[in-house]
This record gives C-alpha cells, sequence and structure tokens, in this order.
C-alpha cells in the first residue's frame, strides 16, 4: 500500500491543477444539490418496536379525528404579579388568542383551560394544548410564525406569553462559538510549523473537505431524515479529522524537506508513509461509526453513516489535495514565518523535543508512570457509576428561550410533573366491559406511587379504546418518573386478567425512557463489534497481538473517565456554571453509545500514528527502549498538536447553546485529550517500554497468512528510483 500511495502522492503533486478544479468542481457541483434538494434536518429521536412507539402509532389508528398522535404545542399564560388569568380582561385577551391559533395553518383543535381545567389554582397560570393534523417534521415554518404570532395581542393585555412543547422547536442553528475552534487551530498550526502557509495548508484542505462532505449531507437529506443534531456532528468530525489528518502528512513532508529531499519525492513519500497510516486511522474511525448500524436505531445509524462518510471525505482529501497543494507551495513550504518562533524552529531542528526528554523519562521509570496513570483515570471514572441516561427536555435549554419559560411556569403553577405527562392507552377490543376496563384501569393507576392527577378516561368513537392521561409528582427527568413508568406497566398482567383489557404507556417521556433503555441493551453488542473489527484492522496494521489488546484496554480507561467527566459536569453539575450548562439531569441517552464509536475510532488515530512510528524504528532494527524513543522523537509533537486540534475544535461546540451539541462537544473534547495525553503519551510508551521485544509478537502461523498492508513504508527504501517528474500516476505504477 505504501508504494501505491506514494505513486499516488507524486501524482497529486504533478497533477495539482487538475486534482485541485476536481474538488472544486465536487464542491460547486455538491453545494449545487444541497441548494437544490435539502430539507430541514428535523427527524425524530424514535425507535420502532419499543411500547411507546407502538401505543403512538395505535393512537394514530384509533383516533384518527382527534389528532392523536400529531404535533402538539403549549401556550402558557402568565398573569402580572397581583392578577389573576381569571380576571375578565385578561381572560378575554386569552380566549381571543386562542381563537387566532385554531385559525393557524395546521392546526387541528386548541383546548380551553378554561373548561379543560387548566388553571393553577393561584390563578396565576393557564395552559392552552395546540394540536396539529401532522407530525412534527411536517410544521411548516408559516404555521410556527403564525403560533408565535398570537402572543403580540395577550402581551398587549399585560399577560407573559410562552410557548412550548415538540411543535415549537425550530431547528438549531450553528452559531459564531464554533469559529474559536478552528482559530485555536490555527495558532497551534502556526506554533507548529512556524510558517503561515503551512499553517494555513491543513485548515484549508480540511475546510474544502468538510465543505464537500457536508452539502453530500444535505442534499441527501431530500431522501433520508435527518435528525437536528447529525448535521453538526458531521461538521464536527469532519472539521476535527480533516485537519489532523493533513497535518499528519504536511509535517512529514516539512520533515524531509528539511533533510534535502526534492519537494514531488517529499509529498510522495509523505502520502506512502504517514498516508499509509491516514488510510488505517480512518478506516478504524469509519468502522467504528459504521459500527452503529448493528444497534437497529436509525437516527443512530444516520448519525454514524454520516460521520464516517465524513471521515473517508477527510481521508481522500488527505491523500489527493493535500499533496497537489504541497505541490503549489513546491520547494518553499515553509514561507511567511511567524515572527518570534524562528528560534524556537531552530532548537527543534538540534536539540531533543519535550517528547524526546518525556519518553525518555518513562522508558527509565515505566512502572511508576503506568500505576500512575491507571489509577488517576480509575478515580476519575468513579462517578459513572451513577450514570443515568434520559433524552433533554425543554428544562435543559437556556433560560432565554420561550420553550424553557414555558417549562418554568408550568413547574411553578402546577408542579414539575406536568411537564412530562404520561399518556396511558387502554385497549378494550376483546373486554367484556370496556367502560369497566377504562375505570379500573385509571382507578389502579391512581393508587401508585408517584401519581399527582389522572384525568378521566377518554373513550374513542367506537368506544373499545381509552387515552387515560397521568401526571407524575416528579419532572420528566427524574428517576421518580421512570420508575412510575415501569410500575403503571407492571400492572398489565392483572388488568388483562381481570378484565380482559391491555394497556400501553406513550408520550414524549415515555418514549423518552423506552429510547434510553433499548440504547442502554445495545451497548454491550456495540462495544464487542467495534472493538473486535478494531482489534482485527490494528493486528493487521502492527502485525502483533499485544499491541492490539494495549490499545483497546487504553481506550476502555479514556471512556470509563470520559463517562465519569459527564456525569459530574451534567449530572452532579460540577462546574456546569463555568461550561454554561443550565440544568442537570440524565446524561443524554444516546451520547454514550455515540462516544464509543466517536471515541475509539478518534483513540486509534493517535495509535496508528504514535505507534507505526515506534514500529517503523523497530523494524528498521532499534532496540525497543530506542523505538520508543525514536516514535516519541517523529510523533509525539504530531500528535501533540493533532490532540490540541481536535479538542479546541469539539470544545468550540460547548460554547453553543443546545445542551444536546454541548455535551457532545465536551466528551469528545475531553475524551480525545485524556486519551491523547495520558493513555497514548505516557500509558502506551510504558506498557511498550515493559513488553520489550514481546509487544510485537505474532505467531509465525499467523505472520504468513496475514497480507503485509506496510504502513511504515519499508517497501519505499527498496524501490528503484523515482519516476521523472513529467510521468503520470499510470507510467508510474507500470
Amino acid at each position: 500500500m505504501a508504494v501505491f500511495l506514494h505513486r499516488l502522492g507524486r501524482w497529486a503533486f504533478h497533477r495539482r491543477k487538475t486534482v485541485l478544479l476536481a474538488w472544486l468542481i465536487a464542491l460547486v457541483a455538491f453545494g449545487g444539490l444541497a441548494g437544490a434538494f435539502s430539507r430541514d434536518a428535523d427527524a425524530q429521536l424514535t425507535i420502532p418496536g419499543v411500547e411507546s412507539v407502538n401505543a403512538l402509532e395505535t393512537l394514530q389508528e384509533r383516533f384518527p379525528g382527534g389528532a392523536a398522535g400529531g404535533a402538539t404545542a403549549r401556550v402558557v399564560f402568565a398573569a402580572p404579579e397581583g392578577a389573576a388569568v381569571t380576571d375578565p380582561e385578561l381572560t378575554s385577551a386569552i380566549q381571543q388568542a386562542l381563537t387566532e391559533a385554531a385559525d393557524a395553518e395546521q392546526v387541528a383543535a386548541v383546548s380551553d383551560p378554561f373548561q379543560a381545567q387548566a388553571v393553577s389554582q393561584d390563578g396565576s397560570t393557564a395552559y392552552a394544548t395546540v394540536s396539529y393534523d401532522v407530525q412534527v417534521n411536517e410544521i411548516t415554518d408559516d404555521a410556527r410564525a403564525e403560533l408565535l404570532a398570537i402572543a403580540d395581542g395577550a402581551e398587549d393585555a399585560g399577560l407573559q406569553v410562552e410557548f412550548g412543547g415538540e411543535a415549537t422547536q425550530a431547528i438549531p442553528a450553528q452559531g459564531a462559538a464554533e469559529a474559536i475552534g478552528v482559530l485555536v487551530a490555527l495558532v497551534v498550526l502556526a506554533v507548529t510549523f512556524g510558517s503561515l502557509l503551512a499553517a494555513g495548508l491543513p485548515l484549508l484542505t480540511a475546510l474544502i473537505g468538510v465543505g464537500v462532505g457536508m452539502a453530500g449531507v444535505l442534499a441527501l437529506s431530500a431522501v433520508i431524515d435527518l435528525t437536528s443534531t447529525t448535521p453538526t456532528l458531521g461538521l464536527m468530525i469532519g472539521l476535527a479529522v480533516g485537519i489532523d489528518y493533513a497535518l499528519f502528512i504536511s509535517i512529514r513532508h516539512k520533515e524531509q524537506l528539511a533533510a534535502g529531499v526534492d519537494a514531488r519525492e517529499s509529498a510522495g513519500r509523505a502520502v506512502g508513509t504517514a498516508g499509509s497510516a491516514v488510510v488505517f486511522a480512518g478506516l478504524t474511525v469509519m468502522i467504528a461509526l459504521a459500527g452503529l448500524t448493528v444497534v437497529g436505531i436509525p437516527f443512530l445509524t444516520t448519525m454514524g453513516l454520516v460521520a464516517a462518510g465524513m471521515v473517508g471525505v477527510a481521508v481522500l482529501v488527505a491523500l489527493t489535495l493535500v499533496p497537489a497543494l504541497l505541490g503549489f507551495a513546491g520547494n518553499r513550504f515553509d514561507r511567511w514565518k511567524v515572527p518570534g518562533l524562528r528560534r524556537r524552529q531552530a532548537a527543534l531542528a538540534t536539540k531533543d523535543s519535550a517528547g524526546t526528554r518525556w519518553a525518555g523519562l518513562v522508558t527509565r521509570r515505566p512502572l511508576p508512570v503506568l500505576l500512575v496513570g491507571i489509577i488517576g483515570l480509575g478515580v476519575i471514572a468513579l462517578p459513572a457509576l451513577d450514570l443515568r441516561l434520559g433524552l433533554p427536555t425543554e428544562g435543559d435549554l437556556g433560560e432565554e428561550t420561550t420553550q424553557r419559560q414555558a417549562y418554568d411556569l408550568l413547574s411553578e403553577g402546577f408542579g414539575p410533573g406536568f411537564n412530562g405527562p404520561l399518556t396511558v392507552l387502554v385497549d378494550a377490543a376483546d373486554a367484556d366491559d370496556p367502560q369497566t376496563a377504562f375505570t379500573d384501569t385509571a382507578a389502579g393507576i391512581g393508587e401508585l406511587d408517584g401519581v399527582a392527577a389522572v384525568a378521566p378516561p377518554i373513550p374513542n368513537e367506537t368506544g373499545e379504546t381509552a387515552i387515560i392521561s397521568v401526571i407524575p409528582d416528579a419532572g420528566p427527568a427524574d428517576a421518580a418518573t421512570e420508575n412510575l413508568v415501569r410500575d403503571i406497566r407492571t400492572l398489565r398482567p392483572d388488568l388483562t386478567e381481570s378484565t380482559g383489557s391491555e394497556l400501553a404507556v406513550t408520550g414524549n417521556t415515555a418514549l423518552g425512557i423506552d429510547i434510553s433503555e433499548k440504547l442502554g441493551d445495545a451497548l454491550p453488542v456495540f462495544l464487542v463489534v467495534v472493538v473486535g473489527l478494531a482489534f482485527l484492522l490494528l493486528l493487521l496494521a502492527f502485525r502483533s497481538i499485544l499491541v492490539p489488546i494495549k490499545a483497546v484496554l487504553g481506550f476502555l480507561l479514556s471512556l470509563a473517565a470520559t463517562f465519569g467527566a459527564l456525569v459530574a459536569v451534567f449530572q452532579w453539575g460540577w462546574l456546569a456554571s463555568a461550561l454554561g450548562v443550565e440544568s442537570t439531569g440524565p446524561v443524554l441517552s444516546f451520547l454514550p453509545i455515540l462516544l464509543i464509536g466517536l471515541l475509539f475510532g478518534l483513540a486509534m488515530d493517535y495509535e496508528v500514528f504514535l505507534v507505526s512510528r515506534m514500529r517503523e524504528d523497530h523494524v528498521h532494527g532499534a532496540e525497543p527502549k530506542e523505538a520508543v524513543i525514536g516514535g516519541f522523537r517523529h510523533g509525539a509533537r504530531v500528535v501533540t498538536a493533532a490532540a490540541l486540534i481536535m479538542g479546541s475544535v469539539f470544545g468550540g461546540f460547548i460554547l453553543g447553546d443546545d445542551a444536546t451539541i454541548k455535551s457532545i462537544g465536551f466528551a469528545l473534547a475531553f475524551g480525545v485529550l485524556v486519551d491523547a495525553f495520558i493513555v497514548r503519551m505516557a500509558i502506551v510508551p510504558a506498557v511498550m517500554t515493559l513488553l520489550g521485544k514481546a509487544a510485537w509478537w505474532l505467531p509465525r502461523w499467523l505472520d504468513r497468512a496475514l497480507p503485509d498492508v506496510d504502513i511504515e513504508g519499508a517497501a519505499l527504501e527498496r524501490r528503484e528510483p523515482a519516476p521523472r517528474p513529467d510521468v503520470d500516476l499510470v507510467s508510474a505504477e507500470r
């Protein structure tokens, strides 16, 4: 592979205008398709086959005229201090607003708070439910705007009007905060290369790759449903790995130019050696992300495939566009020196780097370094024992949003359970007396702990099915509400035996609980599949049994520490205010399984880039300790820069307002930095030193069976002189 990639790099260097034009055409073409066919990323987080989803589908069948299963919104009215919503002038204003809401586009029905007993006991707050005749992803922007416009007249009368519910949720926009990560990456690149031209190249290629990838994703939204998180996740991953992969090749090119290698030959060698590591690192990330398909959850499958596609584009950019731009730079790759860094760059060329000195320390004291690293990460991981999973609620949004203010007003006026009502579906088609089944079910639920109120059953037109609304004592993210859902479901066998009816619990709160449980059950299977496939890939890359095992165990340690940090910040509230976390609660239910796929692949990036240099020295005859130090001499600086870049890109998303993106950004930034600086830069060299030559042991029969992929580029030393500059890739292969 190294020889082929070497030829590819030389060809791209020579045909740089063609390569650049091809990528620009792809950018324009996919951009045009995205502009013409893209749709809003508004798919809902659902899982086919779980009880709450099945019950929701039954509701849509049994209550066709009641908009059951359609989107809903809540309009919350709060009276000014010293007044009540039942005051005649305020009541009139509320009635007028709800009349306007009923006339709005796509609205099927609007409840009257004064008839539905939706007024708080102190008269300070009232709410109305707006039911739509379409699903939430079919609500138009005009329909949302018409709903929000009803507040004008009521606010003129002195009322505070806030809106909540799924129908009010617009697609979150990307803010300027994410650009901070890119700026930090530029600073790190400038310090690493000491040249503005060299620093700008990885950033430019990454942006082109992200542009092509994101345009392709948006174009595909015409035929696939995307959640609002999916494009942001693709942007996050594509930008981070795109910069890193270009960095690995560019810095190898810089080293070879400094050694006097011709620019075109240097680009070819950089792609043949560092590019081989890029291919294997990218494949590892893609396998981990594509492994999300085995979970069988549609929205996670889409997230994983989109992120894997972005990584694939980043690899192609690194192998073709990067050497093409190196061709434009020629032998003056380091032009436009950064002021103040000349002395530092000169020192790096003549003295041992900090990475080399650190590797020397670790190889002299491997056991203490290993113990400190393992114990330290173990302590950080302890909070993970209290991990609870759940979906975000409107209580997690920023305090300035209307959804959060509506949530708080309902909690204050009616209790926290009003923000997480449960819908119990009673199917009495086979019951002797359906009405008795309905009343017995409502009575049984009312006797359970944690129930604040149970509404009278509402039957459908045939009288065979009824809906019972249950208000919990606790909020939707509280563990007590989760226990209540389980308790209601435990009533099923006795009610079926006594009345012949069946019950099911649905609604957004129950849906979130079911999704969390399903994802929790899928975690072990996914972990085994991803780790197993990646182990085989690393076995092929390093031709060693112990190195892949060490890599996997190190990842599990990083993962446990990341889970611990997530619980400490987002569940316990440690440093929450400093990070802008508005409220604490369960960890996002799909984050652990998503984090396994993302973090494992990214962690293996550093394993491949660092250990491949150790193996390169080992293949060339170095002793084990010398190979570890040699690997750090060449790899520590670039891995440090790459980790800082990736951490800053992910960290930039922490500054956004969306709670989901904030938690994903924090988890990835923390996980990458911990894995790079503690596991790969401390624990890995310590373990490699302790293992010695045994680290590279491979049974002879397996050595003969495995293909030689040569990611170290050993074959490049045996190849014939490079072809003339005027030959193309096909000629070179001949």
